[in-house]
């Protein structure tokens, strides 16, 4: 199964979700009536029949009432706990007693634990997602959350940092990342959404009971309701059950094989088995679905269990298991053992000395080789990751941690190799901006002008978390400052274009307060316009030849598979960077299989020759990563040029 397939399927779970739904409600309006039929029901029924009640229990005009009062309840609950989670994963963390991690931090187990989350985001193309722990939760937990890559968050306990040595970390943040890649993230929030609903009867009735007042009715209706409320429970329980249980055997699968190390996984599980997960936020039962382990009590029945036995997690990842749960340290060992590791290279990670990641030099990629990658990160992957981040040079690292040296960062990397132009720069930068950023803009550029287009993309994911603690008018300043030095030649190149399309939509949920997409898409004639402005554009900067800008083209649009619609190339000022972004905003919304399509079209225009030079790579890194497709680095072999 593919990365396109997995996300299909995703989707698809939201139609039983759907449907489950629905059955909760029929069976909450069914309880409702009965409820209002037993407190109402024989006072009406003497009202009409002039004091003489009948046995019946059918009453149209109760049941209209239970029906419409019940479905404005659950709709409007529903629709408000949805409206609050547009927010994206930040709301789920914070909701359960989160603190946002700051990426400068000296704190050793965050260190590790940022470390380790970088890593997997540059190994899976993704952002580098917001990182939060629980500090008042002891057991060992995580989850991920949010509605799109670009708000996504990854959240640990405070006993997971304490309990878990690194290996073990990697295996939970491996975890986490495979239900972001996989699509069931999204599917998490919208579930809490949901049963949000179907549980707001239970409050209602809550409020109800403390009502007063001689042969007052509402008190009972309050009791009633709560004990309706029950059957929310029940289904939400069973629907949360039902959603997340085998997922979590996939997700496991997912993280052995991208870190190809059992032992890591299931040390933390079987850590998990002696010290326990559990959360004690008023709210984890709301999200208990989206754990890493079972965040509540034990279910009573296995029907209601989120997640598999600890046991049958375990054996599925390691059958050479001996059946006995793995001691924790102890306090003094664990503290010597982070010292010792936090801040020291992964296995296999050389210096910035040694490593010839981030030297310039000739890759090229087969067209062929892309598409199998999307979704699809290695063990390969991750080590590269490591080394990689542990490439870049201490002032690097420390500049993407911190807002105004993450503004430096990305405003050096766009700094032209000409001298005279540089110098034109740097003096546009100073006379609007001042002479402190030119001076550390400067500063940087001899520590990045030397880096290969394939370390520069990594770079720029992750200053994203420094970026995302700047204020309004900060990020607008910054933004400013980009399109003076993008425009400052008169011409973009693909890597000014790549750097546009990641900050914006990146960052535009930060700070525009867009809400977000859903899929609206399921066919690709709508959308035929859309990709045809991003096929041709393409085309037009891989060459200067008309022919050869003709050929591209023609290599990939049938890959849009649209049988029977004329495409054709568009002129290169039909196909600017204001209508590559309004196309890219659509095609995000369509379903996986439309994206698969475009992308791949993408991937045979750009490879027309049959090669992919490395600029023309991370391009289509950028526009996977706009369509929320993320392809790993590509690992071909660096020729010196």
């Amino acid at each position: 199964m593919d990365f396109f397939e997995r996300q299909d399927q995703a989707r698809r779970k939201t139609h039983w979700l759907v449907f489950y739904f629905a059955l909760a409600v029929v069976g909450i309006v069914l309880a409702v009536y009965l409820a209002l039929w037993l407190v109402f029901g024989g006072a009406l029924e003497a009202h009409r029949y002039g004091g003489r009640p009948t046995p019946s229990l059918w009453n149209p005009q109760l049941f209209l009432i239970a029906t419409l009062g019940t479905l404005a309840v659950v709709a409007l609950g529903s629709w408000l706990k949805m409206s609050q989670l547009s927010a994206g994963g930040s709301v789920v963390a914070e909701s359960l007693g989160g603190r946002p991690v700051l990426p400068g931090t000296h704190d050793l187990e965050e260190r590790r634990l940022l470390n380790v989350v970088e890593e997997m985001a540059i190994a899976s193309g993704l952002p580098v997602p917001k990182v939060y722990v629980l500090d008042e939760e002891r057991g060992i937990n995580a989850f991920a959350a949010g509605l799109t890559q670009a708000d996504a968050v990854v959240a640990v306990t405070r006993g997971c940092l304490k309990t878990l040595n690194r290996d073990e970390l990697q295996g939970v943040i491996g975890h986490e990342f495979s239900h972001i890649l996989n699509g069931d993230m999204r599917l998490n929030v919208r579930l809490i959404g949901i049963i949000f609903g179907i549980l707001c009867l239970a409050t209602i009735g809550r409020v109800l009971l403390r009502s007063r007042g001689r042969r007052n009715p509402l008190p009972l209706l309050g009791l009633l309701l709560i004990l309706i409320g029950s059957i929310g429970v029940f289904f939400g329980r069973l629907i949360q059950a039902a959603v997340s249980r085998q997922r979590e055997f996939l997700a496991d699968a997912a993280s052995v094989q991208f870190t190809r190390n059992p032992a890591g996984l299931s040390g933390a599980l079987q850590k998990i088995a002696v010290l326990g997960s559990r959360l004690h936020s008023e709210h984890a039962a709301d999200a208990c679905h989206m754990f890493f382990a079972n965040g509540l009590r034990q279910a009573f029945l296995s029907l209601f269990a989120t997640h598999p036995p600890l046991e049958a997690r375990i054996r599925a990842i390691d059958p050479t298991w001996d059946g006995q749960f793995k001691a924790p340290r102890s306090g003094p060992e664990q503290q010597a053992f982070l010292e010792a590791l936090a801040e020291s290279p992964p296995r296999g990670a050389p210096g910035p000395e040694a490593t010839p990641l981030t030297r310039p030099g000739r890759v090229v990629v087969r067209a062929q080789a892309v598409m199998p990658l999307v979704g699809q990160p290695t063990v390969q992957h991750l080590r590269y990751a490591e080394q990689l981040r542990a490439a870049f040079s201490e002032s690097v690292r420390v500049a993407a941690r911190e807002p105004v040296g993450a503004q430096a960062l990305l405003l050096a990397l766009l700094l032209s190799r000409d001298d005279s132009l540089r110098a034109r720069q740097l003096a546009l930068l100073e006379s609007r901006f001042g002479a402190s950023l030119r001076e550390r803009v400067a500063a940087l550029h001899g520590e990045v002008s030397a880096l290969a287009a394939r370390a520069r993309l990594p770079l720029v994911n992750l200053a994203l978390p420094a970026l995302r603690q700047l204020r309004r008018e900060e990020f607008e300043r910054f933004r400013e400052a980009l399109r003076v030095l993008i425009e400052s030649d008169a011409q973009i190149d693909l890597f000014e274009f790549t750097l546009t399309q990641i900050v914006e939509r990146q960052l535009e949920s930060r700070f525009a307060g867009a809400r977000r997409k859903v899929v609206q898409y399921y066919s690709m004639k709508p959308l035929v316009a859309d990709a045809v402005v991003l096929l041709s554009a393409l085309a037009n900067v891989s060459s200067n030849d008309p022919a050869a800008v003709a050929r591209a083209f023609e290599t990939g649009a049938p890959y849009l598979r649209v049988p029977g619609v004329e495409l054709e190339l568009l002129p290169l000022e039909r196909c600017d960077l204001g209508a590559v972004s309004a196309a890219l905003d659509r095609l995000a919304q369509a379903a996986p299989q439309i994206k698969k399509n475009v992308l791949e079209a993408c991937v045979r225009v750009v490879g027309a020759d049959g090669l992919i030079q490395e600029p023309e790579a991370e391009l289509l890194r950028a526009i996977a990563e706009a369509l929320e497709c993320p392809i790993p680095p590509f690992l071909a072999e660096a020729a010196p040029s």
